[in-house]
């Protein structure tokens, strides 16, 4: 009998599923489309960080040392993201900022490695741009926004 009643409370235990744990949040975006019209306009690995939240290859991206004066905007929608002022080089292979354009990246909670990171998306399509940490440089705000370049168009201040 104590082996059935310590089945029974494991399997209710195991199967609780409150609105507590549902971390997804519907969000709406400015900017919406189906995913066949998002990979019809963005290359395969465009389509594979901003839509389907996926992480390019350290220092393979161009972006990554690039230091000219410019914003980095979302690759999907165009929204400005990122100034070049804020950008400096974290040493971990993605293009890095310490600061974003207030009101262009939105926040959210990301779980799907087994501990929970900030992820940072495109306000205003809802782009997977990377993950924001606590290590920035500490003159700043301290803050390392770390982003796919594939995620991002560069555009020259002469521009």
């Amino acid at each position: 009998m104590k082996k059935i009643a310590l089945l029974v409370i494991t399997c209710v235990l195991f199967n609780c599923n409150s609105k507590a744990q549902d971390k997804k949040v519907k969000e709406t975006f400015e900017i919406a489309k189906t995913n066949a019209e998002w990979k019809s306009e963005l290359t395969t690995a465009e389509y594979h960080v901003l839509r389907e939240a996926g992480t390019e290859r350290p220092f393979s991206s161009k972006l990554n040392k690039q230091y000219s004066a410019g914003v980095y905007h979302c690759a999907a929608c165009d929204t400005p993201l990122f100034k070049s002022e804020d950008k400096f080089d974290s040493g971990t292979g993605w293009p890095s900022f310490d600061n974003v354009i207030e009101g262009n990246v939105a926040f959210g909670t990301d779980t799907k490695i087994g501990y929970t990171r900030d992820e940072e998306h495109c306000a205003t399509c809802g782009g997977h741009l990377g993950h924001v940490f606590d290590d920035g440089p500490k003159e700043t705000t301290g803050k390392r926004h770390c982003i796919n370049g594939v995620a991002l168009n560069f555009k020259p201040s002469n521009e």
